[in-house]
C-alpha cells in the first residue's frame, strides 16, 4: 500500500454545543432532548432521510423495552405503534414511509441544524479532546465544532476517528451477520402465519413453522443460512416486514465487504418470495413493496468505555448508582455468526437492568460519547441493548449529558452524574423505580 502526504485548509462552517453524528434511533432522541434543554445542536447524517434503522434500514418491530417516560413511548406514539401488553414490545413493524415523515416533523426545532447527504470523515481533537467533526457535504469538506460530539453511527465511526479503543465480535473475530428486512404484501391474512423468530413455536399445519424451515433447508428446498424465517406483522393487514436475508463473516467497517453482502442478501430475497408462494399457505399472491437502502448491521465496533456493562449484569438485573438508562429488557440475541438462526446455547433471558453512564463515556478519549450499540459492552452483552428502543433511551439520556455539559462547561467525564439523572427525572423518565 502506498501513502500520500495530502494536507489543506478548510472552513470551520458551524459552532454548537453539541454535535450528534448519525439520525438513527438514537442519534434523533439525543439530538431533540439536547436541544429541548436549550443546546445549540447539529444533527448530521450521511443519508438523505433521517431515521437510520427506523427507516432506511427497514427494521421493524421496535423491539426491547425501557423504564417508564423515556423519549421511546413518544416516538412509538408518533409512528402509531401501540405497545403490545403481552410482550411489552410494539409487537408490528411500523410504517416506513409514515416514520420517514414523521421523524422530520420530529427533529424540527430552532435549535437544531439538520445536515443530509452529509458524512462524518474525520474529527477535530486537541490533544485527547474531540472539538468536532470534519464533514464532507456537497459543498466539499468543512468542519464544525462543538463541545461534546455524539457518535451515534451504530458502527463507532467517530470513536475510531478519535482513536477510541475499541472491540469487534466474540472472542474469535466474528460479528453477527448482516440483514436486508424487507416488506410484502398480498397475503389472506386469515391464513397466513406470522413468526417473531427462533422462540417461537407457531405452527405450520402440525409441524412448527421453524422446524419445517429447517427441513426445507437440508432438503435443498431453501439455502441452510436462511431457514431462520422471521415474518413480522405490521400496520397493515396483508403485509408482513420479512428478517430473514443473512450474509455471514462480514465485518461492516470495512468498505470492501459490503457490496457482496448486499448481492447475496437481494439474490436471497427472490428466493425467498418463490418460496412463500410455493409453500405458505396465505401467501400465494405475496409481493416484493420495498426493501432497505443501506445494510442492516446487528454488530461492528463496541467502544471501550469507562465501564464495560457483561451479559451475567443484564442477566441478574444489575442496579447502578449512576443510572441512566433504567429497567432496559431484551434477551441475549445472537444471530449465529457463523450460520443460520440462533443457537439455543446463544439466547439468555435477563431481568430488567440498568445501563450506567460510564458505558457512554470512552475511556482514553474527552469531548465524546456514544449512544446506540456502539456503547461499552462485552460481546454478548451488546445483543441485548442493541435493539431499537433501548437505543431511543439512552439517546435521549446521552442527549441530556451533552445539553448539561455544555451549560456548566464541562468535559463528559466530569459531569456530576446526579446532574443527569435530576434532569431526566424532571423530564418524568423513571431511573429508580
Amino acid at each position: 500500500m502506498r501513502n500520500i502526504n495530502y494536507s489543506r485548509t478548510i472552513a470551520v462552517t458551524g459552532e454548537y454545543d453539541v454535535i450528534v453524528a448519525g439520525a438513527g434511533p438514537a442519534g434523533i432522541c439525543a439530538a431533540v432532548q439536547a436541544a429541548r434543554l436549550g443546546a445549540k445542536v447539529c444533527l448530521v447524517e450521511r443519508y438523505g432521510i433521517l431515521g437510520g434503522m427506523l427507516t432506511s434500514g427497514h427494521v421493524g418491530p421496535i423491539l426491547g423495552m425501557v423504564g417508564k417516560g423515556t423519549m421511546r413511548d413518544e416516538l412509538v406514539e408518533l409512528l402509531g405503534v401501540p405497545d403490545n401488553d403481552m410482550i411489552g414490545e410494539t409487537g408490528v413493524a411500523h410504517d416506513m414511509e409514515k416514520a420517514k415523515r414523521t421523524l422530520l416533523e420530529f427533529v424540527k426545532s430552532d435549535n437544531i441544524d439538520v445536515l443530509v447527504q452529509t458524512a462524518a470523515v474525520d474529527v477535530v481533537k486537541d490533544a485527547d479532546c474531540v472539538r468536532g467533526l470534519v464533514i464532507s457535504g456537497k459543498e466539499g469538506m468543512s468542519a464544525i465544532l462543538a463541545g461534546v460530539t455524539i457518535d451515534a453511527t451504530g458502527d463507532g465511526d467517530v470513536c475510531a476517528m478519535a482513536g477510541a479503543k475499541f472491540e469487534k465480535g466474540r472472542d474469535d473475530g466474528l460479528m453477527q451477520p448482516v440483514t436486508l428486512e424487507f416488506l410484502i404484501d398480498g397475503l389472506d391474512e386469515s391464513r397466513a402465519i406470522a413468526c417473531i423468530g427462533d422462540v417461537d413455536d407457531v405452527k405450520l399445519g402440525r409441524e412448527r413453522f421453524l422446524d419445517f424451515c429447517g427441513r426445507c433447508g437440508e432438503e435443498g428446498i431453501l439455502p441452510k443460512e436462511i431457514v431462520a424465517v422471521r415474518l413480522h406483522r405490521t400496520t397493515r393487514p396483508g403485509e408482513r416486514n420479512v428478517n430473514t436475508t443473512q450474509a455471514n463473516g462480514v465485518d461492516a467497517t470495512i468498505t470492501r465487504e459490503i457490496y457482496p453482502a448486499e448481492v447475496k442478501m437481494r439474490e436471497q430475497i427472490e428466493i425467498l418470495l418463490d418460496f412463500f408462494r410455493k409453500y405458505l399457505p396465505g401467501y400465494e399472491n405475496c409481493r416484493l413493496v420495498s426493501t432497505p437502502s443501506t445494510t442492516g448491521v446487528r454488530e461492528s465496533r463496541r467502544v471501550t468505555g469507562e465501564y464495560v456493562v457483561t451479559a451475567e449484569e443484564l442477566a441478574s438485573g444489575k442496579r447502578f448508582e449512576d443510572v441512566i438508562v433504567h429497567n432496559a429488557e431484551f434477551i441475549v440475541d445472537i444471530h449465529n455468526p457463523s450460520g443460520a438462526g440462533q443457537a439455543e446455547a446463544q439466547i439468555q433471558y435477563v431481568k430488567p437492568y440498568d445501563l450506567p453512564y460510564g458505558c457512554f463515556v470512552p475511556r482514553d478519549v474527552d469531548g465524546l460519547m456514544m449512544a446506540g450499540r456502539c456503547i461499552s459492552g462485552t460481546h454478548r452483552a451488546h445483543a441485548s441493548y442493541r435493539v431499537m428502543s433501548i437505543c431511543m433511551a439512552m439517546g435521549q439520556a446521552v442527549g441530556a449529558a451533552a445539553a448539561l455539559c455544555a451549560k456548566h462547561g464541562v468535559q463528559p467525564k466530569k459531569l456530576p452524574v446526579s446532574t443527569v439523572q435530576k434532569a431526566l427525572a424532571d423530564l418524568g423518565v423513571d431511573l429508580f423505580g
